[in-house]
């Protein structure tokens, strides 16, 4: 029998602090498991060593050699055996597992609503009851008062967690509910975890704790086919992906049983390919003729449409990668970065603010680049004005996020 070799999955990599005890977490942004392992710092140059080239014996001749320690073959086996019953191993298991997820995904006439009972309130009153109090002054922008009008065109909002950003998604639907008059929305997502395509669509309803937000079926259809590429070769990105999932639920806190709306949800991941390949976003044919084809597809319909990126800003701190935690002079030079930034997407300029992350190679990994781009594209240069920038910082990390209408 071959000694195995374990090769750890391409999941993420933190720092935590627990009880006093310095830990290394990974997490799956794929949700093909919802555990989170968290590995004494004793076990991460073991760990390290799951390459799928290093085999058992290799892997107790390098902390040898590193470390001067012998390591016996059970406690490595047993080290295997936890990590592949969570599903953080590249084998034929989760192979199986992977397959069977992603085949009732695609089975499933909806998406559901994964991050209820986590993220936000699984149960609707509780829900409502949470973001009610988003609104809430002096942080929130105040209750919504009168539909009055005045044709917003779109807005971009944070897809950070709502007990961290509540009341930055509250100032930019707020105008939402007062001056919006669209009954179709085009929600733009980040896709966190990358895809193979710039541009990811599904026809599937997302269910939410407040109702499903109905998908427009036939506008999807036709954009797919004005589009003249795969736009659902990467639809299988939208099963564990919040960004939509959280546009979808303020929009049915804000219109279920209101107004009839239906939603077009587009995952987006093509700005951070074409910074690592030194290009710019319309180098990809694909970017260029999906956007035509979106135009052409708005102005065929007969609804009336207005633009959502779901989009945070910042992620910096030893969580991301950093070396050392952010201090608080680091904190108001990424405030000065990001409103830098922000002014381009105010003044509705895709290039600028293009050109903004690429002038430092996003340094601060804004996570909403291919939502946002994509938004001030569609809306063809339109102006915005900033309503909110919010920093969340932790000991570990922060991210940051803004609300800005159109």
């Amino acid at each position: 029998m071959s000694d195995p070799a374990p090769r750890l999955r391409a999941v993420e990599a933190f720092p935590v602090e627990q009880d006093g005890e310095r830990y290394l977490a990974l997490r799956d942004p794929a949700g093909y498991t919802s555990s989170v392992v968290m590995l004494p710092v004793g076990l991460v140059d073991i760990v390290a060593l799951f390459d799928g080239e290093h085999a058992i014996t290799d892997i107790q001749a390098e902390i040898m050699r590193g470390h001067g320690e012998l390591v016996t073959r059970e406690h490595i086996e047993k080290l295997m055996t936890a990590l592949d019953e969570q599903g953080f191993l590249d084998n034929p298991a989760f192979a199986a597992r992977r397959e069977a997820t992603d085949r009732a995904f695609l089975a499933a006439a909806r998406r559901p609503a994964r991050h209820a009972g986590g993220s936000y309130a699984n149960d609707p009153e509780r829900l409502r009851e949470a973001m009610d109090a988003f609104f809430a002054p002096p942080v929130g922008p105040g209750p919504v008062e009168r539909y009055r009008g005045g044709g917003l065109r779109g807005l971009v909002a944070p897809h950070i967690d709502f007990h961290r950003g509540g009341p930055a998604y509250a100032w930019a639907y707020r105008e939402l509910a007062e001056r919006g008059e669209a009954d179709l929305f085009v929600i733009f997502g980040t896709c966190h975890a990358g895809m193979a395509h710039p541009f990811a669509l599904t026809r599937k309803d997302f269910d939410t704790p407040l109702g499903p937000a109905r998908t427009e079926r036939d506008f999807v259809e036709a954009l797919a086919r004005r589009a003249g590429q795969d736009c659902f070769g990467s639809e299988l990105a939208h099963r564990n992906e919040h960004s939509i999932e959280f546009q979808a639920v303020f929009l049915q806190y804000l219109y279920a049983g209101r107004r009839e709306i239906s939603i077009v949800p587009v995952l987006t991941s093509f700005v951070h390919e074409a910074l690592a390949r030194g290009q710019r976003p319309q180098d990809d044919p694909r970017v260029p003729r999906f956007l035509e084809a979106l135009a052409e597809t708005i102005t065929a319909s007969d609804r009336r449409v207005a633009f959502i990126a779901g989009a945070d800003l910042a992620h910096m701190g030893p969580r991301f990668g950093d070396p050392a935690p952010i201090t608080p002079a680091e904190l108001a030079v990424i405030d000065r970065e990001d409103r830098e930034m922000l002014a381009a997407v105010a003044a509705g300029d895709a290039e600028a603010f293009f050109e903004s992350a690429r002038r430092d190679d996003d340094r601060r990994r804004v996570c909403g680049l291919s939502p946002i781009y994509t938004l001030l594209r569609a809306l063809g240069g339109a102006p915005g004005t900033l309503r909110r920038y919010g920093q969340w910082p932790d000991p570990d990390g922060v991210v940051t996020f803004a609300s800005v209408v159109f």
